[in-house]
C-alpha cells in the first residue's frame, strides 16, 4: 500500500512539474511574440520612452546645436571688421535672400506631409512629398551659390576679412547640412521604392524629418541674425 502511495505522488509531481513547464514554455513563446511586435514598430526603446534611433538622432542634433552656436557667435563678434564699402548694407539682397528663405521654409511643410503619409502607410505620397521636399532644398542651395558668387564678383572673398570668413563659413556650413539632408532625401526615396528600408518607415522618414526641421530652424536664426538685424 505504501508503495502504491509512494508511486501515486511521484506521478503526481511529475504530472506538476510538466505543467509547470508547459506553462513556462507557453509564456516565453508569448513574450517573445511580443517583443517581434515591439521590433517591427520601432526596435528597442530606451529608459527615455524614445527609440534607440530617435535618441540617436536628438544627441547629434544637440551637438550640431553646439556647432552653429560657436559659427553664429564667431560671425557676431566680427560683424563689423570690414571695409566701408564691402559691408552689409552694400551687399545683402534682403528681397533675394527673402524669397530664398520663403522656398526652404515651404520644404518644412511638404517634409511633415510626408511624415504624415508615411505614418498613415500611404507609400506613394510619402515618395512624392519627400521628392519635393528635395526640390526644394535645392533651389535654396542654388540660390546661395548665386549669392556667394555675386558677393565674390563685387570684391568679398572668403579672406577679404573677418566678416567676410566668419560670414561665409557660417552660412557655407549650413548650406552644407542642406545638402547633405538632400542626399538623405533622395537616398530614402530610392530605399522606399525598392522596400530596402530597415524598421519601421514612419520612424525613418520622421528622422529624416528632425534633421530637416532642425536645418529650417538654423537657417531662421542665421536669416535673421545675418540680413535683418543691422549691425
Amino acid at each position: 500500500m505504501s508503495d502504491s502511495v509512494i508511486s501515486d505522488t511521484v506521478k503526481d509531481a511529475i504530472d506538476i512539474v510538466k505543467d509547470h513547464a508547459d506553462d513556462v514554455h507557453d509564456h516565453d513563446v508569448h513574450a517573445g511574440d511580443v517583443a517581434d511586435d515591439h521590433g517591427d514598430h520601432g526596435g528597442h526603446h530606451s529608459s527615455l520612452g524614445l527609440s534607440n534611433t530617435k535618441l540617436a538622432m536628438w544627441l547629434f542634433l544637440g551637438s550640431e546645436c553646439l556647432l552653429f552656436g560657436g559659427l553664429i557667435s564667431t560671425y557676431m563678434l566680427y560683424r563689423n571688421r570690414h571695409s566701408a564699402n564691402l559691408g552689409p548694407d552694400q551687399l545683402w539682397d534682403i528681397p533675394f535672400t527673402s524669397a530664398s528663405s520663403f522656398v526652404l521654409l515651404t520644404s518644412s511643410l511638404t517634409m511633415v506631409l510626408a511624415v504624415s503619409a508615411a505614418t498613415r502607410g500611404d507609400l506613394r505620397r510619402t515618395k512624392i512629398f519627400l521628392t519635393v521636399t528635395a526640390l526644394l532644398g535645392g533651389l535654396f542651395v542654388a540660390g546661395q551659390i548665386y549669392e556667394f558668387t555675386t558677393f565674390y564678383r563685387e570684391g568679398l572673398g572668403f579672406t577679404t576679412s573677418l566678416f567676410s570668413s566668419s560670414f561665409f563659413t557660417l552660412t557655407g556650413f549650413h548650406g552644407v547640412h542642406v545638402s547633405v539632408g538632400i542626399i538623405m532625401l533622395i537616398a530614402l526615396v530610392g530605399m522606399l521604392s525598392k522596400n530596402k528600408v530597415s524598421g519601421d518607415n514612419a520612424e525613418t522618414v520622421e528622422m529624416v524629418g528632425l534633421y530637416w526641421h532642425f536645418v529650417d530652424i538654423v537657417w531662421i536664426i542665421i536669416f535673421t541674425l545675418v540680413y535683418l538685424i543691422p549691425a
